[in-house]
């Protein structure tokens, strides 16, 4: 990756987990956690679906897991499930290390462009855990869920000038690259560990850390 690469984007779209904080890892923990009571297999078969479904909101995953641990499904255990990963992954999420050069990207912003934020967290929590990191005002705006990426991206691609190719998503999940597909604009991927096996077939632009840029 060259590290002229950003420099020809005007607008850049962040995802957060795995993108600017190392955390993807850990909010799979985080629901290996909740469903730990009920055994072995599906806490391998929640952490082997997190896996493989990054960028996936926490109200479509657990409605899932509470099928599968046999539990039944209604918006009072949604709602005490959500409840209870908020509180965990918060913390850890604050807590967790930063992908390599993006705190000094995000300040710096080297090449005067506008980014904004677009996640799966909950638009509160990601306000508030944004606020702690004391990098909110790095974004131009923020959206979480329960708005999807694609949507979010959409929305604001409607309120500026800049023509698709000067934009780009930096993301590290499916959902991340589907939501640039549909809009039409670059895809860059953050490469690690737990989506290596996920894109084994992609052939476009990826990194590891932001320091290449540096």
């Amino acid at each position: 990756m060259k590290q002229s690469f950003l420099k020809k984007f005007k607008i850049i779209f962040w995802d957060f987990d795995g993108v600017i904080k190392d955390s993807t890892s850990i909010k799979g923990s985080i629901f290996c956690q909740l469903f730990n009571p009920f055994g072995k297999s599906l806490n391998e078969r929640i952490r082997r679906h997190h896996d493989c479904n990054g960028g996936m909101s926490r109200y479509e995953k657990i409605p899932l897991y509470l099928k599968w641990a046999g539990v039944q499904v209604t918006e009072n255990a949604i709602s005490e499930y959500c409840r209870q990963f908020g509180i965990l992954a918060k913390k850890a999420v604050i807590d967790a290390a930063w992908v390599p050069g993006a705190f000094e990207y995000l300040y710096s912003n080297p090449n005067d462009q506008r980014f904004f934020l677009v996640t799966a967290t909950p638009q509160g929590e990601i306000e508030s855990i944004l606020e702690s990191l004391n990098i909110k005002k790095c974004f131009s705006a923020v959206h979480g869920s329960p708005l999807a990426k694609s949507a979010a991206i959409e929305s604001t691609l409607s309120t500026i000038d800049d023509k698709n190719d000067q934009v780009l998503l930096i993301g590290d999940s499916l959902v991340d690259l589907d939501a640039a597909r549909k809009n039409n604009i670059s895809f860059l991927l953050r490469r690690h560990s737990d989506n290596y096996h996920i894109f084994k077939e992609y052939s476009g632009p990826y990194f590891d850390d932001f320091v290449v840029f540096e």
